[in-house]
């Protein structure tokens, strides 16, 4: 077997139904079988995952009992053994085609390290209107036809990292090898991400701003395309609200982790004072996108206050 790409696959108590849909979309890849293996990582699942017997070929599953979404990606990498490392969630359907994209766009891309496309949302049931403005917040993206190449990290007006807005998101993520390693390099330190009910997400974030501190580039390639299923859960007020918060501090961290953060740290005895600020100036009981807007200013306070050193 001439085996070119592993999907790797992290999972916490799936919902069975949208881990099928992931793994039937997988079954259907035009990327002949041979080439490629599913690395699903069980990641303290109760009970242990079993793919069932309509998993793709050549499926493997890795078992990481330290609960945390960058825990799993880790010994999903460990255990891959494919040039190419592909990322899916348990709610990611690909588009037919992606595998094979995957690695034409390698191939004509040389210094691309990482690379991802378009995240379409697929609700459960019709979303509020007004939920529509978050859905970055939820891995949901299309940053239109055109392909978006970055190169350089630095910024040399301000002579600080700045994170790329083409940037690959978490979901349908594929990154080379060579690229994936120094990140498996490095120190995650306390970065927080996904770990159970915890929201925060630093993650994808890490990953990305460590492949271009070693000068590879990141790219957004609009052709390749995933399904993102969207359960009525994630489209509530409150949940967005925590999403929002733990995405906003954790976001403040991983830019200060690899120099790109502009903005000072803040003394904690400030923050309920500059919450209850940001409450009016956000008008946090008009409506439930304000309230929240209100909860990421909260999140992006709490960060800037973990980095206080007294």
């Amino acid at each position: 077997m001439s085996l070119l790409l592993s999907v790797v696959l992290p999972t916490h108590n799936p919902h069975r139904g949208r881990l099928d849909r992931t793994l039937a979309g997988l079954r259907t890849q035009t990327l002949a079988p041979a080439h490629w293996e599913l690395v699903l990582v069980d990641n303290g699942s109760t009970p242990p995952v079993v793919p069932g017997a309509d998993a793709p070929a050549h499926t493997r599953v890795v078992t990481e009992p330290q609960l945390g979404l960058t825990h799993a990606r880790r010994a999903g990498f460990a255990a891959a053994a494919g040039e190419f490392l592909v990322l899916v969630d348990d709610d990611n359907v690909l588009a037919p085609d992606y595998l094979a994209q995957l690695l034409a766009l390698f191939a004509n891309h040389p210094r691309v390290g990482a690379l991802s496309g378009r995240s379409l949302p697929e609700f459960e049931t019709p979303p509020p209107p007004w939920m529509r403005e978050f859905d970055g917040l939820i891995a949901c993206r299309d940053l239109g036809p055109m392909a978006q190449i970055t190169t350089g990290l630095r910024d040399p007006a301000t002579g600080r990292n700045e994170y790329p807005a083409c940037s690959p998101i978490g979901a349908g993520m594929a990154l080379r090898r060579a690229a994936a390693a120094a990140w498996l390099a490095a120190d995650p330190g306390n970065l927080t991400d996904r770990r159970g009910g915890d929201l925060t997400s630093g993650g994808d974030n890490d990953i990305i701003l460590t492949v271009m501190r070693h000068d590879w580039e990141v790219a957004y390639f609009p052709t390749l395309l995933l399904t993102h299923l969207i359960p009525s859960a994630r489209t509530s007020r409150d949940y967005l609200a925590r999403l929002n918060r733990g995405i906003a501090k954790s976001w403040v961290q991983v830019l200060q982790k690899h120099d790109a953060n502009p903005w000072p740290s803040l003394a904690p005895w400030t923050v309920p004072l500059r919450q209850m600020k940001a409450f009016f100036t956000h008008r946090a009981w008009a409506s439930p996108a304000a309230f929240i807007r209100w909860q990421g200013a909260c999140g992006h306070f709490e960060g800037l206050a973990s980095l206080h050193r007294s």
